[in-house]
C-alpha cells in the first residue's frame, strides 16, 4: 500500500473517530460527507452543514478539495456552488494538516473571522462592511432556513436541495438597498 493510501486511512478513520459524523460515499474513503457544527459564540451556533469532501490521489501532498453542500451566508464561501476561500487549504496546504485540522481549526476560524476583502460572495462581503448588524441577520436566518436538521445520507441531498430550492423567502435578505446600490457602482 502506498504512503498515500495509508495516509489517506489514517486521516480519514481519525475523522470518523472524532466527534464528526462521517459518511462515505459510494464506499469510497476518498469521498465523503461530514457534518459541520457552526462553532459556539458565532451567528452560525446552532447551524449544521453537510461538507463534501474529496481527496485526491497525491493527498496530503495536494490539498482536499471541501464544498458545502447545504446554504450558508459568508464572505468566503460561494453560496450557490459551496466551494470555500480559505489560504490554508487553497494555497498553502502542507502535508503537516489533516482533515481533523480543517474541521476543527480551519473551517471553525473562517467561520469567526470572515474576510471580506477576498471575497466569493459579494454580495456578503458587501453587507458585512456596510452593515454589520444586518450581515448578522442575515447569517441566522440562513442557518435557520437551510442548516438545521440536516441528514448525513446521501439520499437526502436531493431531499434538502429541494427543500432549499421551494423557498425563495431569503432571495431579498440581506440585499443592499438601492441607496447603497448607488454608492457601490456596477461592479457587480
Amino acid at each position: 500500500m502506498s504512503s498515500s493510501k495509508r495516509r489517506i486511512e489514517k486521516d480519514v478513520m481519525d475523522l470518523m473517530m472524532s466527534d464528526h459524523e462521517v459518511s462515505l460515499i459510494e464506499d469510497s474513503i476518498q469521498q465523503f460527507f461530514v457534518l459541520f457544527n457552526g462553532p459556539k459564540d458565532t451567528p452560525y451556533s446552532g447551524g449544521v452543514w453537510k461538507v463534501r469532501v474529496e481527496l485526491p490521489d497525491q493527498y496530503p501532498l495536494k490539498s482536499p478539495s471541501i464544498g458545502f453542500i447545504n446554504k450558508i451566508y459568508h464572505p468566503n464561501i460561494d453560496e450557490t456552488s459551496g466551494s470555500v476561500c480559505l489560504d490554508v487549504i487553497n494555497q498553502t496546504w502542507s502535508p503537516m494538516f489533516g482533515l481533523l485540522n480543517i474541521f476543527e481549526n480551519f473551517l471553525p476560524h473562517l467561520l469567526r473571522y470572515a474576510n471580506p476583502s477576498d471575497p466569493l460572495n459579494t454580495e456578503a462581503s458587501n453587507l458585512m462592511n456596510k452593515d454589520e448588524k444586518r450581515y448578522t441577520e442575515t447569517v441566522k436566518k440562513y442557518v435557520n432556513q437551510y442548516a438545521k436538521n440536516i441528514l448525513i445520507d446521501e439520499d437526502d441531498e436531493a431531499e434538502n436541495n429541494e427543500a432549499n430550492d421551494e423557498d425563495d423567502e431569503l432571495s431579498d435578505v440581506g440585499s443592499l438597498s438601492s441607496d447603497d446600490d448607488e454608492d457601490e457602482g456596477d461592479d457587480q
